[in-house]
């Protein structure tokens, strides 16, 4: 792969993209234009920096989707149902999430 791959479709909340390019590429300098957003729910992503993490991902009806385990320079991105995550040795991650966010009762329902 050269250049861009979107991982995510362009309607989704939460845009994760894979770039890849050559030394010495580069694009034009830019910042985005303010736009109202009506975001109704949260997505996310985490991007595995070290370490080793099992995820679970969880349908609509709360079963269980799919379920890996992330190492160093592994994402997941969550759109919609659910998601829990195990930590199988010490690890570093960066998460990536649409907010503001508001709080765990106005933001979060549990999976039993």
């Amino acid at each position: 792969m050269e250049g861009r791959a979107d991982l995510t479709d362009a309607d989704e909340p939460i845009q994760v993209a894979a770039i890849k390019q050559q030394s010495g590429k580069t694009f034009r300098p830019h910042h985005h234009i303010p736009h109202k957003r009506i975001i109704p729910i949260t997505q996310e992503s985490w991007v595995i920096i070290s370490g080793c993490v099992k995820v679970m991902l969880y349908d609509l009806d709360n079963s269980i989707l799919h379920e890996d385990v992330l190492e160093a320079g592994d994402i997941s991105i969550t759109l919609e149902g659910g998601h829990n995550y195990y930590f199988m040795q010490d690890s570093i991650i960066y998460e990536y999430k649409n907010g503001p966010f508001e709080g765990v009762e106005n933001d979060k329902i549990f999976i039993d």
